[in-house]
């Protein structure tokens, strides 16, 4: 058509816009979102992509790490938050669009207590003393095949807590807790041990109080079997003492009940101190709210599916909800309680069991209820690809060698430490040494100290806490030494104290980021400046002073004034190149990517050298 002009064919700039903004993005965002969140064109969006060498579509999922380049590249910082931190923010936006609070509507929540302590001391029995059912009758050996969890009313009409409700996780040993703070659940509002009176501390005792203080959990403890003749309540009182749970009638802080599971002694009063520690936590939750909560167990059942066993932490959970969990999504078909009835609705700190998942999650996920399932199946999906490659790729579990690696990324200066060794003596000599060996750059931290070889136990708590063991003169068990490859644990083994010594600096030593050392090389006074095209403002100089390197960094000074720092373009005598001018010869310099050199300048020549730190003067 005569007169026709065609539109401009777009074309993408390969210039990055000036950082003006920040955004917040979750994981698995798709290219509408970012596009929405970006306030430009999706197809602008897509084209940039392209660029990059990505084919992507309008409503494909993008990492973090490229979904936080591209908003770099339209003028805009990112915090990457997680699906659940967002779901919970919208909700908060909502509640404050509508004038209100999210706290509004808050209540106070039952506590969810978890019953730890060594085998036989009467964990089951205790909770079945309260539960008023016999769990532990059914069971191979008076041992606890499978997560409880159970949530029980005081009515006892006298108790200053009547009414009030509290939720009991009964876990198979300490491995459950371990595995589920490993992927960063925090089920536990409260910790009770139970101790033997005719038993006193044993090692699983020292083990789950090492597991309570690494969660950071309020301990009651639960002295059992007091009905025994041979009961002594208060040498348990003084061995726990020794490992820092002072008695409160000792003058310490730690909450101490003598109990009888079968004579049914205390226990009434023992649900007052949880009620009375819960108390002092403020535990909060507000039930008008849409759910989140944590996954304590879940299994294949042959009729039913998946099933799973699910802790509703915050809001209240409904039969028909549409739900993520890890990176399994789902609609709730049907819901449970701990005695096997049917529920329409949870509240919060309530357990249920829930069937309508699309797979099996793992113990800890976290669970949150969405409104639009196409958005939770994206999710799934967007976890499930990144679960893949995690599995292919290597675990970043931290070892001696890669700590100062982890520690530039994450910034933290503490190493946690898991000590074993062969007798007590070795033990506590090891224990003093490596905490003399702290300072206020790098902290040493033993999270537990023993005598034997290295157990399962202790590998799975260096798993939830990114620790390091050291064993001393004694070797890891083999399904430990398994599990630790599995887990990537680093286990370091030792049979002289100085070598252990030696490893532990050199790893404190790669831990602090190294000191930049500046080496003064040489100055060359500015004689006269040429400007030649294609190359652009050459400096006539005269080395006045040491060498000028051809690699060398310069500053470029103007009455003693840094006016650019930079690095040395090129460095020539007459018409060739040169490595390096000495004092009092004459050459040609170029400083990279500067132009503004005036007769007078004073051309300074340097290196910088990263130099490890020294932690022991």
């Amino acid at each position: 058509m005569k007169g026709y002009v065609p539109p401009p064919r777009m074309v993408v700039s390969n210039e990055p816009m000036p950082i003006t903004r920040n955004i917040t993005i979750t994981e698995g965002i798709s290219v509408k979102d970012l596009a929405e969140k970006l306030d430009v064109r999706a197809k602008d969006l897509i084209s940039r992509l392209l660029a990059r060498g990505v084919f992507a579509t309008i409503n494909q999922t993008l990492d973090a790490e490229l979904a936080s380049e591209m908003a770099r590249f339209f003028g805009a910082e990112t915090a990457v938050i997680t699906f659940e931190e967002q779901a919970s923010k919208d909700i908060d936006a909502a509640a404050a669009a509508a004038g209100e609070e999210s706290t509004v509507g808050a209540v106070t929540r039952p506590p969810v207590v978890t019953i730890m302590g060594h085998v036989d001391h009467g964990k089951t029995t205790l909770l079945d003393a309260i539960r008023l059912t016999s769990v532990a009758e059914g069971e191979a050996g008076g041992i606890t095949q499978h997560i409880g969890a159970y949530k029980v009313r005081i009515t006892d009409t006298e108790s200053p807590a009547y009414g009030r409700e509290i939720v009991f996780l009964d876990t198979p040993g300490h491995e459950a807790f371990t595995r589920m703070r490993a992927r960063g659940a925090k089920a536990t509002d409260i910790v009770v041990l139970v101790v033997a009176a005719d038993d006193g501390v044993m090692p699983q005792t020292l083990e789950a109080i090492d597991h309570a203080h690494a969660a950071e959990v309020p301990i009651i403890v639960a002295v059992n079997k007091i009905d025994k003749p041979d009961a002594l309540p208060d040498r348990v009182k003084k061995q726990l003492a020794d490992r820092g749970l002072m008695p409160e009638d000792w003058g310490g802080k730690t909450v101490f009940v003598d109990v009888s599971a079968k004579k049914r002694t205390n226990l009434n009063l023992l649900l007052e101190m949880i009620c009375l520690v819960a108390d002092l936590q403020e535990l909060k939750a507000t039930p008008e709210r849409q759910a989140a909560g944590v996954v304590l167990e879940a299994k294949l059942d042959r009729g039913r599916g998946p099933v799973a066993t699910v802790l509703v932490q915050n809001g209240t959970l409904n039969a028909g909800d549409n739900f993520v969990v890890g990176n399994v999504y789902g609609k709730i078909r049907a819901m449970f309680d701990d005695r096997g009835g049917a529920l329409q609705a949870a509240p919060p700190s309530t357990p249920v069991e829930i069937l309508g998942m699309e797979g099996l999650p793992q113990a800890g996920d976290q669970f949150v209820v969405v409104a639009d399932r196409d958005k939770a199946r994206g999710i799934s999906e967007y976890r499930e690809q990144k679960a893949r490659e995690a599995a292919l790729a290597k675990s970043s579990r931290v070892s001696l060698e890669g700590l100062a690696e982890q520690i530039k990324i994450a910034g933290t200066k503490e190493l946690n430490i898991i000590l074993k060794g062969d007798v007590q003596g070795s033990v506590e000599v090891l224990g003093d040494l490596l905490a003399k060996l702290s300072n206020d750059k790098v902290r040493l931290k033993v999270l537990r100290s023993g005598v034997g070889a290295i157990t399962e136990t202790d590998v799975l708590l260096a798993s939830a806490s990114n620790a390091i063991i050291i064993g001393f003169n004694v070797r890891p068990e083999r399904k430990a030494q398994e599990l630790a490859e599995q887990e990537e644990v680093d286990i370091r083994l030792h049979s002289i104290i100085y070598e252990l010594q030696d490893e532990i600096k050199r790893a404190m030593t790669g831990l602090l980021e190294p000191t930049i050392k500046e080496t003064y090389q040489g100055r060359a006074e500015v004689l006269e400046t040429f400007r030649i095209p294609k190359v652009g403002t050459v400096a006539g100089c005269r080395v006045i002073d040491g060498l000028i390197k051809r690699d060398a960094e310069v500053r470029l000074l103007r009455d003693n004034v840094v006016v650019f720092k930079g690095k040395v373009g090129s460095l020539r005598r007459f018409k060739d190149d040169a490595k390096e001018v000495h004092n009092g010869m004459e050459c040609g310099i170029s400083i990279s990517n500067y132009g503004d050199i005036k007769v007078g300048d004073v051309i300074e020549a340097f290196v910088t050298e990263r130099i490890a730190a020294e932690v022991i003067a």
